[in-house]
């Protein structure tokens, strides 16, 4: 959500540090927290005005009237204060329907005043502006501010001067105080838009002669605009609504959400309760608490929340295990229900995230048989098929009773099953995936010709297969031919020429686009080319039907709009920072007359600005916070509409009579299918978007249906918040709209809560009693529009009214035309399940593609818990084992000795001549494991092999010798240029030490070492050296520990495991020497002369 209450104690904090004025504000800082576990000494040492002043005592949980309620205590001293609170902190309250407990106060200095020197100022924000109020008598007994104070609008981009305030506000203020009185409000409403407030009252606010004093105060801030306030604000704490304690499993999800780019909500209601709900969509989670509060079940509401905006599969489990949790703690005498509901997803894979839902009901299947849960599932959307029949799987394996349904069922029907208002039905098994949507029913492997583009129940018209005529760039002739003013927007959004400019790398939703444009057969794609300025411009390769094409990607917008003149729609998928910038930019150039904004948490100040530049520019926008909208037989944007199965199960290739404006994407899609089901389809559907300022109204659309012939009744789906609705219900009482309207506001439930609830929307939220779903649902019915008594009823009523309609032959149904074929993609299918194809890569060591990294099965976070180190590391990814600690201890000791051995040695010379020369480190590294070899460190695996076929075949140490000179071959491992008998290695010795400590049995290195004895009895350098050394104990302990069978062992052997110890080790030493290099700053080596023997033929050199 947006516009969040702080507690009046930030918010003075905010005003005393930030706030900018000539008037002298009083008591800056000058307050004091308290709550049961406060130790007065300390807070009188922190504030020793305590001990000093008179002072005033009041609780601060965004709890209003608190004087009427008898919540403050003025004019006492410390111990007063303290004997104040002995009565009320940690005690029970009742405010209004709300119960709840004293926890917090706020104790400030005392200000002695008189009624006249009180006032009240409040500032608000509207979609047009910022409202400022002024009354000259504030305090308790302030009354009816709305009807009684001066008021001041200050639109959006304008600003507020001090001769405004006084002539305007402060027409009954005495003289000597409007001075300070309008710096201060001047101050106030610079504070109010700079620290993005979108609600802030003082009352009383005091003026004496010592200056000003802000006794009580409340406010809201848009917690969206946190990205930009976070340097001023810091970490706000945004206290729940009184009578409803802040649980800490609210407090993970938020983080949750926080951390995601899913949106996951959760409210506690009631966690005693027996009806638990997890529902994806912000719009559907209102519906679906409306219904239970409908049937008689507000008091048993456990909860409300939301998942969307395709949360991944663990953040789904770990939203589920939340709500597990909770609703096993206590048990209930009659068990309790979980509603697993939803709409239809637009983009979401049901399928995964209910892996995570079914992952959770795994892990709780005890606790829920325990508490006797009974769990029904209804959804839509990608996948869901598959999704469904894991849930149903899932409840036949637990024998946790588990109902599943689908879209052929009414969304809300489940939760009348649930309290056992409606039986529930024996469901008919589902299909087991979509591809059955994908193929053609006439068996006609042909595209059909183009169908209709006019209203489904109306002949086609030339109109609509014509290109509009365009007098301006990109500017729709008819935008220009409707009003003599620039700002008049277009009736028409979308048509079956209509082009589009996609900002950001949105492949998957521009694909969804180009597969409705060949169904809804088009000409050519509806997408020009798409926006992404991480890039440089190049080519993205997209399917048309059956054949791959090129869609052009620019890295800026500008080079975009000149090279595709015809494209007049922008859907921007830019994130919440940068839609506000690309948006304001698209709206500079004239051919843009629609723009799609679908980031969801843009700050309300930046949208009532865009607002503002497309009125003023003739720009329709849908959104923020919106999937979009859809034109049957025309242009779809972004996502909407779900995936092509749902596209063809909802009719929406080709136009309908029904037109509906919906604010929730979902939802929207929901609208498609009921409408589908009771008339003959969708002539358009736009969803505004749940933000409280939508760029585009209910009110917009509404008229563009009332004026689009092809339409014959429109329906509405409104919801909580705001007062838009009621400028329908004056349209029809004005004669301006004449269609029938089908019309039902969603949030009823809000007033049959005790506490207020912010919904998954930012905008579903009542400010007043005009603004509730019931008082608007009431006016609708009142005005004529036809309302029904619930959402579950909202089919039957469309259904009816269709049927007048056709009845009285204002629509007839026109014959169906079957649309083209469209081939499923490969990695939809294969995720389906329904193709299969070998593997290019084959991989048995590591994945990556859950939630967290595994290393031979092994879960990374156990890698560490278990302190596996470097040595256990390799043992997973190299050997696939889990090997012993005394093997990860010797593999960590073999890496530490071969890390570097000066550099002399080819390898560290290489590397060392090759950083001179100013290559990069990969470079460098490179040139020095180039060198590895028989020659030089890659005498391990031969060492290995050699020493393991002369012991394998029963050779004695001096018959090995003897036949390795009588072949002329030299034994690897065996000899060093430095080293000999009398000057031993350490690295060796330190390895055989621990070898034979550590080793079950080392009987190839004991043979080394036999071998070792006859060599240097022969010349004393010709020691077992450290390759040989590591390579034959690498035997031994493959071999020994456990681990591997002897033809395992010996392949690892074989395939060269033995030398990766030897190129990890000194690839430390090498990329030390380069850094070495770098660091000491040294120029390019050459090699000097002195150091060359210069030997060229006899003929030459004469």
């Amino acid at each position: 959500m947006s516009a969040k209450a702080i507690s009046e104690h930030t918010g003075k904090e905010f005003l005393y540090k930030y706030i900018c004025t000539t008037a002298a504000v009083q008591n800056r800082f000058r307050y004091a927290t308290v709550t049961a576990e406060t130790d007065w000494d300390r807070l009188t040492q922190e504030h020793p005005w305590l001990l000093t002043e008179r002072l005033v005592v009041k609780p601060d949980q965004l709890i209003k009237r608190r004087g009427k309620l008898g919540l403050v205590g003025i004019n006492l001293d410390l111990q007063g204060v303290q004997e104040w609170l002995k009565a009320r902190l940690m005690r029970e309250t009742t405010v209004g329907k709300a119960k709840g407990v004293l926890k917090n106060f706020l104790i400030e200095p005392f200000v002695p005043h008189t009624q006249e020197e009180e006032f009240y100022v409040c500032i608000y924000a509207t979609r047009e502006g910022d409202h400022v109020l002024f009354h000259h008598e504030g305090g308790v007994e302030v009354g009816d501010v709305d009807a009684k104070a001066q008021r001041l609008m200050v639109a959006v981009d304008d600003k507020l001067s001090e001769d405004q305030v006084t002539e305007q506000l402060l027409t009954h203020v005495p003289d000597d105080k409007k001075e300070v009185l309008a710096s201060f409000i001047v101050g106030l409403f610079n504070l109010y838009e700079d620290l993005y407030f979108t609600y802030l009252e003082i009352n009383p606010l005091v003026v004496t002669q010592d200056g000003v004093y802000v006794l009580d105060m409340a406010a809201k801030i848009d917690a969206t605009a946190d990205y930009i306030c976070k340097a001023k604000w810091g970490d706000v704490d945004f206290p729940p609504p009184f009578g409803r304690e802040a649980y800490p499993e609210e407090a993970y999800i938020a983080d949750l959400d926080a951390k995601s780019g899913a949106s996951l909500k959760l409210t506690l209601l009631n966690p005693r309760g027996r009806i638990w709900t997890m529902v994806a969509g912000g719009g559907a989670s209102v519906v679906y608490s409306d219904t239970i509060c409908d049937l008689g079940g507000v008091d048993e509401l456990a909860n409300y929340g939301e998942y969307s905006g395709a949360p991944s599969e663990q953040q789904t489990y770990d939203y589920a295990k939340t709500i597990l949790s909770l609703m096993t703690r206590e048990k209930h005498p009659q068990g309790k229900v979980l509603i697993i509901g939803g709409s239809i997803a637009n983009f979401t894979n049901v399928a995964a995230t209910f892996k995570g839902i079914v992952r959770a009901i795994k892990d709780y299947q005890g606790p829920l048989k325990e508490h006797e849960v009974t769990i029904f599932v209804r959804r839509g959307g990608p996948n869901y098929q598959e999704g469904l029949r894991v849930m149903g799987e899932v409840g036949k394996t637990t024998g946790i009773p588990i109902h599943v349904f689908g879209t052929e069922t009414h969304m809300t029907a489940i939760v009348g099953m649930a309290l056992g208002h409606r039986p529930i039905p024996n469901q008919p098994p589902m299909d087991a995936h979509t591809a059955n949507f994908l193929l053609n029913a006439s068996n006609s492997a042909m595209t059909p010709a183009t169908t209709r583009t006019a209203s489904f129940s109306e002949p086609r018209t030339s109109n609509d297969v014509t290109p509009a005529k365009k007098s301006k760039a990109g500017l729709p002739a008819e935008a220009q031919a409707s009003s003599g003013c620039s700002g008049a927007k277009a009736t028409t959004l979308f048509r079956k020429q209509t082009k589009a400019i996609v900002w950001g790398m949105q492949t998957r939703a521009v694909q969804g686009m180009l597969d409705f444009d060949y169904v809804c057969s088009r000409d050519e794609p509806s997408v020009a080319a798409m926006v992404y300025p991480f890039t440089g411009d190049h080519k993205q390769k997209f399917y048309w039907g059956h054949k791959e094409i090129l869609l052009p990607v620019y890295k800026n917008m500008a080079d975009a709009m000149k090279k595709h003149p015809e494209v007049d729609v922008l859907i921007s998928f830019a994130s919440l920072r940068s839609a506000f910038d690309s948006t304001m930019e698209a709206m500079q150039y004239p051919q843009i007359h629609t723009i799609a904004i679908i980031a969801e948490g843009i700050p309300e100040a930046q949208t009532r600005k865009m607002i503002k530049m497309a009125d003023e520019k003739g720009v329709t926008i849908i959104g923020p916070a919106t999937v979009g909208g859809i034109k049957p037989g025309c242009f779809k944007i972004g996502n909407t509409g779900g995936m092509l199965d749902n596209i063809l199960a909802s009719k929406l290739y080709r136009p309908g009579s029904v037109a509906y404006v919906s604010r929730s994407g979902g939802m929207s899609n929901e609208l498609n299918n009921i409408i589908s089901r009771t008339t003959d389809g969708v002539y358009e559907g736009v969803a505004i978007g749940g933000d409280r300022y939508p760029g585009s109204t209910f009110m917009d659309h509404v008229l563009r249906y009332q004026d689009t012939p092809g339409v014959k009744m429109i329906v509405v789906l409104g919801e909580i918040g705001g007062t838009e609705e009621y400028k329908i219900c004056q349209g029809i009482r004005e004669g301006r709209i004449t269609k029938p309207v089908v019309c039902w506001c969603i949030g009823t439930c809000a007033t049959m809560f005790a506490s207020e609830v912010q919904f998954g929307h930012a905008g579903a939220c009542a400010n007043q009693a005009s603004e509730t779903a019931v008082a608007k649902n009431q006016a609708l019915r009142d005005a004529g529009a036809y309302v029904p008594k619930s959402f579950d009823e909202l089919g039957d009523v469309i259904k009816t009214v269709y049927d007048e309609l056709v009845a009285n032959g204002t629509i007839i149904p026109a014959q169906e035309v079957p649309p083209p074929t469209v081939p499923m993609d490969y990695s939809w299918a294969r995720e389906l399940g329904l193709i299969r194809k070998p593997a290019s890569f084959m991989t048995s060591i590591c994945d990556e593609r859950g939630q967290e990294l595994i290393y031979a099965g092994m879960p990374i976070t156990e890698v560490f818990k278990e302190e596996m180190g470097l040595g256990g590391v390799l043992g997973l990814l190299w050997f696939q084992r889990r090997l012993p600690r005394y093997a990860c201890q010797f593999i960590e000791m073999c890496l530490m000795v071969t890390a570097d051995h000066g550099p002399a040695v080819s390898g560290a010379h290489n590397t060392i001549v090759c950083a001179r020369a100013g290559k990069d480190l990969i470079s460098s590294l490179t040139s020095g494991l180039l060198t590895i070899g028989d020659r030089f460190g890659g005498a391990l695996d031969a060492a290995a092999k050699q020493f393991s076929k002369a012991f394998d075949s029963g050779m004695l140490p001096m018959e090995f010798v003897n036949k390795m000179k009588k072949d002329g071959k030299l034994i690897m491992g065996i000899g060093h240029r430095v080293k000999s008998i009398n000057n031993p290695d350490m690295r060796v010795q330190i390895l055989k030490d621990f070898v034979k400590q550590h080793f079950t049995s080392t009987q190839l290195l004991d043979y080394a070492l036999d071998v070792e004895k006859i060599t240097t009895s022969k010349k004393p350098n010709l020691i077992l050296n450290v390759d040989g050394f590591i390579g034959v104990a690498f035997v031994d302990l493959l071999r020994t520990c456990g681990g591997f069978t002897r033809d395992e062992a010996d392949e690892f052997v074989e395939i060269g495991a033995l030398n990766g110890i030897f190129v990890l080790g000194r690839s430390m030493g090498f990329i030390g020497h380069y850094l070495d290099q770098k660091r000491l700053k040294q120029g390019l080596y050459r090699h000097p002369w002195d150091d060359i023997s210069y030997v060229l033929p006899e003929h030459m050199s004469m």
